[in-house]
């Protein structure tokens, strides 16, 4: 399985209803703090935009949501992947990416049999509070070697200008959320995203 280089996270459909159409191809609804109601509504939603433009659409953490609204990937952190159930994700035919960030995590994760593994943070990143220290470049090398033909998803602390370091390394996809949700113009971030991952796609 190939992710596009460009993996944008954002919580909530305005967000994807402003940057897919310009031209976004993987794009993670993670919402916090939503009722059911709401939640099934930005998923439903979400996907039709994103079924539109051609972009593949990632649900964080509701998976049970996920295939109610017949969506076809879920990402999950290790609290959610204790408590979820993955014969019926993969019942459902839901792809699977997984949230690392050190090495009992990883063989957790490698345990479940994802489609992707995503390490961070790799730079100090103001998203929220970590108690893991930044990974470093170095880290995502040794990550690539550990996950082998997995997809890696480095994420935390992205910016344009860190995204050839990223590659370099082993990562498939470089995730952004601050770098374009509290920059002055998302728009033009995100575009100039997508130019500096193309030689990558």
């Amino acid at each position: 399985m190939k992710l596009d280089p460009f993996y944008l996270i954002v919580d909530s459909l305005a967000w994807i209803e402003r940057l897919v159409p310009i031209g976004v191809k993987l794009v993670q609804l993670r919402i916090k703090d939503l009722d059911e109601a709401s939640l099934r509504r930005e998923i439903r939603a979400s996907k039709a935009v994103c079924d539109r433009h051609g972009c593949q659409l990632i649900v964080n953490d509701y998976w049970r949501l996920a295939i109610d609204e017949d969506c076809d990937f879920v990402h999950l952190g290790q609290e959610d992947l204790a408590e979820a159930d993955l014969r019926t994700i993969r019942r459902a035919g839901l792809k699977l990416g997984l949230s690392t960030h050190d090495d009992a995590e990883l063989e957790t994760a490698l345990e479940a049999e994802p489609d992707y593994i995503a390490l961070g943070p790799i730079y100090p990143t103001i998203l929220k509070a970590m108690k893991w220290a930044p990974q470093g470049l170095d880290r995502v090398a040794v990550w690539k070697r550990r996950v082998g033909g997995l997809p890696l998803v480095a994420i935390g602390g992205l910016t344009v200008e860190r995204i050839a370091g990223v590659f370099a390394q082993g990562a498939e996809s470089a995730a952004v959320v601050t770098d374009i949700t509290r920059n002055a113009h998302p728009e033009a971030r995100a575009l100039e995203w997508l130019a500096a991952t193309a030689p990558w796609r």
